[in-house]
């Protein structure tokens, strides 16, 4: 039996950086709780035909490979640098390549870094209402890390660091349950209808 595929992309426009050094140490944790296989992309793996691509047939073979692995995932370590408050642009493009049906269910793990701790609102304001859209189950601790949570590139303030264990466990928790498959909603309750409008009547 294959081992659960845990793909982990950093959006940062170049290697090394912060944003990857922060996935690598979340999918580490993770691993450590969770037999699985785990797989890391830059953006900067995507190569410059990414920008240039306006749909999906237009990619260049790096860049769809980044693409496949995010939809073929079960599981997503998700990290963007964050400026003037939101992800940057080349993250999303990333996204607006993926098929909408692709991460339905699919535990998403959100995380970023910025400057300072006024961009912290990015992982409620931007990040979780673009993985609402394509109904991922993002889980409920994100972590941001800012400039000062690192020392020689590498995360090491301790609160962040226990932050990080919260959202491995919880990552860790939902790949052992399982997700739907791609495109698969989950069913929804049944509902007595007759009950329902009796009730609305009153």
């Amino acid at each position: 039996m294959s081992l659960p595929r845990l793909v982990g992309f950093s959006g940062g426009p170049r290697r090394p950086s912060k944003t990857r050094s922060l996935v690598e140490t979340v999918a580490a944790e993770v691993a450590s709780r969770r037999q699985v296989r785990v797989d890391i992309y830059d953006l900067v793996d995507a190569g410059p035909g990414l920008g240039a691509a306006l749909q999906r047939q237009d990619l260049t073979l790096p860049a769809a490979r980044i693409i496949d692995a995010i939809e073929q995932a079960d599981a997503l370590i998700v990290a963007t640098p964050v400026y003037k408050g939101t992800y940057t642009g080349l993250f999303k493009h990333v996204f607006d390549l993926v098929d909408p049906r692709a991460l339905i269910g699919k535990p998403v793990l959100l995380t970023a870094t910025g400057g300072g701790p006024r961009h912290a609102l990015v992982m409620e304001h931007a990040l979780r209402p673009l993985f609402g859209f394509f109904e991922a189950l993002t889980v409920p601790t994100a972590v941001y890390a800012s400039e000062a949570d690192f020392i020689d590139g590498q995360l090491v303030e301790a609160g962040l660091l226990a932050r990080v264990n919260t959202a491995a466990q919880q990552l860790a928790v939902l790949i052992a349950s399982g997700a739907p498959k791609a495109g698969a909603a989950p069913p929804l309750p049944s509902v007595n209808l007759q009950a329902f409008r009796r009730g609305a009547g009153r």
